[in-house]
C-alpha cells in the first residue's frame, strides 16, 4: 500500500465502520468534499504527503483504518463541523497515540512527547473554545492520581536519541535568531501583564494561540540552548493558559496546562519556574476545595526549589504553605509558615540577580494580601473566629490600599476589596462589608473574570443568609442580580 494517505494492508474480515458513517451523514459531505478537506488540512500541517480521493473514502467507511495524522484531522474536521469534542474513538479509528483530554494527567515525561502533547491540546481548545466546550470532555484529577505524577518532576530522565527528520519544505530550518527568541519572551511578558490588568477572559485564545506557535517551532532541530528557551517559553505560555482558564472558571482545561508547563519547565531545566506552576495548581486545589492536595503540591515545589528559587519566589511557596495550612484548620502551622514568607521577602531586595518576570507579582501588595487570606480562612474554618478575623483585617487593609494605586492589577484589586467584605462580615460588620461589595462591582467590570464575579456572588450570599433583614443588604441583592446575572462557573 502506498504512503498517499492509505490505510493499513487490507483485510478480508473488515466490517463497515458504522460509528464513522454515521457521522459522515450527518456532516453532509460528499466523499470528494471530505476527501478535499482532509488534503487542505494535511497540507497546513505540513503533511504534503497525504493526497486523499473519493475511492479512499470510500474504503475508510467500509472499514479500512486509514493512517497518521488522517484519524486525528478527521477527527478536528468533525469536531469543527459539530461544535463538540468527537475523538478519533469516536470515529471508530485507532489513533497511534492517545488524545490528551483522554490521558488524564500522568503523561511521559519526555521531550518529544510533551511538545506533541501541547500542540495537540492547544490546537483542539483553539478549536473547541467555544463556551468549554473542550472543558467539558475532561476532568479535574485529585488525591494520589494528581500528586504521583507531579513527584515525577524530581526524577532525571533518561537522555532521548534526538534522530531529527529533515526539515519538510513546509517548515523552515532553524536556529532561531536571538532577536526572535528575545521577542518571544517580551510577548509572554506582555501576555501575562495583560492578565493582570484584564483578567484572563480577554486574551486566553491569543496566549494559547502563541503557545502553539511555539510547539511548532519546538518540532524543528535547535541547538541545546535554544531548546531549552523554547521550553521556557512554551512553559511560561501553558502555565499563563492555564492560569487563564482558571480565572474564567475552565478548571479542568486550566489544570491540564498546568500539567503540560511542568513538564515543558522540566524539559528547559528550569527547577524555579516548576515549582511556581506548582504553587499554581496548589492555588487551584484550594479553590476547589482540596487543601491536603495543596498542601503537598506545595511541598514538592518546595523541596523541589530548595537549593535554586530566589528569595522572593520562596516567600511566595511559604504563602501558599500557609494558605493550605489555613484551609486545613491549623493555626499554628499557617502562622509559621506566614513568618516563614514575611522573613524570606525581606530578602528579596537584597537579591544580586533580577528575578524572573512570572514571580515579580509577588510584591508587598500581593504578600499582604495572601497573608490576609490565611487569616480569613483561618477564621472561616474554625468557626468564625474573631481573632483570627481581627488580624486579618490590618493585612487585607494595606494589601487594599497598596492595590487601589495599583493599575496594573487590577483584578488583584477587585479580589482583595471582596476580601476586605468577607472579613467585614466575619466581624460582623454587615453594612461595611456591602461597601466593600460595591466597590469590588465597579471594579469587577474593568476586568473578565468569573474568579471575581463569583466570589462576589458568594460574599453576598453570605450576608443576604446572615443579615437578609437589613435595607442596605437587600439593595446590594438586588444590585447585583442586575450588574453580575448569575450564570455557571464554567463559562
Amino acid at each position: 500500500m502506498s504512503g498517499n494517505g492509505g490505510g493499513t494492508s487490507a483485510a478480508t474480515d473488515k466490517r463497515p465502520n458504522e460509528l464513522l458513517a454515521s457521522w459522515f451523514t450527518r456532516s453532509g459531505w460528499s466523499k470528494g468534499e471530505l476527501a478535499r478537506q482532509v488534503n487542505s488540512r494535511a497540507r497546513d500541517m505540513g503533511a504534503g504527503h497525504v493526497s486523499t480521493d473519493t475511492s479512499r473514502v470510500r474504503r475508510w467507511l467500509d472499514g479500512e483504518n486509514p493512517r497518521e495524522p488522517i484519524p486525528r484531522i478527521l477527527a478536528d474536521l468533525f469536531s469543527e463541523r459539530f461544535g463538540c469534542v468527537v475523538s478519533v474513538e469516536d470515529l471508530g479509528l485507532r489513533s497511534t497515540r492517545p488524545s490528551p483530554s483522554a490521558i488524564g494527567v500522568d503523561l511521559p515525561w519526555t521531550g518529544p512527547q510533551t511538545v506533541a502533547l501541547l500542540s495537540e491540546f492547544s490546537r483542539s481548545d483553539l478549536m473547541l473554545a467555544r463556551r468549554g466546550f473542550l472543558g467539558s470532555s475532561l476532568a479535574v484529577a485529585a488525591g494520589p492520581a494528581l500528586v504521583e505524577p507531579m513527584q515525577r518532576w524530581l526524577v532525571p530522565s533518561p537522555p532521548v536519541p534526538r534522530d531529527d527528520p529533515e526539515p519538510s519544505a513546509d517548515r523552515r530550518p532553524g536556529p532561531l535568531s536571538r532577536p526572535e527568541l528575545d521577542l518571544l519572551e517580551t510577548t509572554t511578558r506582555m501576555f501575562r501583564s495583560w492578565d493582570a490588568q484584564c483578567g484572563g477572559g480577554l486574551r486566553r485564545k491569543a496566549v494559547v494561540g502563541q503557545l502553539h506557535e511555539v510547539t511548532d517551532l519546538l518540532q524543528e532541530s535547535h541547538p541545546e540552548a535554544t531548546r531549552r528557551r523554547l521550553f521556557k517559553v512554551a512553559a511560561e505560555l501553558a502555565q499563563l493558559a492555564g492560569w487563564m482558564s482558571y480565572d474564567v472558571g475552565l478548571q479542568p482545561t486550566a489544570q491540564k496546562y498546568f500539567v503540560l508547563a511542568l513538564h515543558a519547565a522540566k524539559e528547559a531545566g528550569d527547577r524555579p519556574l516548576g515549582s511556581y506552576v506548582l504553587s499554581s495548581m496548589s492555588r487551584q486545589m484550594i479553590h476547589l476545595g482540596r487543601p491536603d492536595d495543596a498542601l503537598q503540591l506545595i511541598h514538592l515545589a518546595q523541596y523541589g526549589s530548595r537549593d535554586c528559587a530566589s528569595p522572593r519566589t520562596q516567600a511566595m511557596l511559604y504563602a501558599m504553605e500557609a494558605r493550605a495550612w489555613a484551609n486545613l484548620g491549623r493555626p499554628a502551622r499557617c502562622t509559621r509558615a506566614v513568618r516563614l514568607a514575611e522573613d524570606t521577602f525581606a530578602e528579596a531586595a537584597d537579591g544580586d540577580e533580577p528575578d524572573p518576570d512570572w514571580i515579580r507579582f509577588f510584591s508587598e501588595a500581593e504578600l499582604s494580601a495572601e497573608t490576609a487570606h490565611c487569616f480569613r480562612d483561618l477564621a472561616w474554618v474554625v468557626g468564625r473566629g474573631p481573632h483570627y478575623a481581627a488580624q486579618a483585617e490590618p493585612l487585607m487593609d494595606k494589601a487594599v490600599r497598596l492595590f487601589a494605586d495599583d493599575r496594573a492589577h487590577q483584578r488583584s484589586y477587585a479580589l482583595n476589596l471582596v476580601g476586605m467584605a468577607t472579613v467585614q462580615l466575619l466581624r460582623r460588620e454587615p453594612e461595611r462589608s456591602v461597601h466593600y461589595v460595591t466597590r469590588a462591582l465597579e471594579e469587577a467590570k474593568k476586568v473578565r473574570s468569573e474568579r471575581v464575579n463569583t466570589r462576589i456572588r458568594k460574599t453576598v450570599d453570605s450576608a443576604v443568609r446572615d443579615y437578609g433583614d437589613l435595607d442596605e443588604v437587600v439593595a446590594l441583592s438586588d444590585t447585583l442580580a442586575e450588574a453580575l446575572p448569575d450564570v455557571a462557573e464554567a463559562v
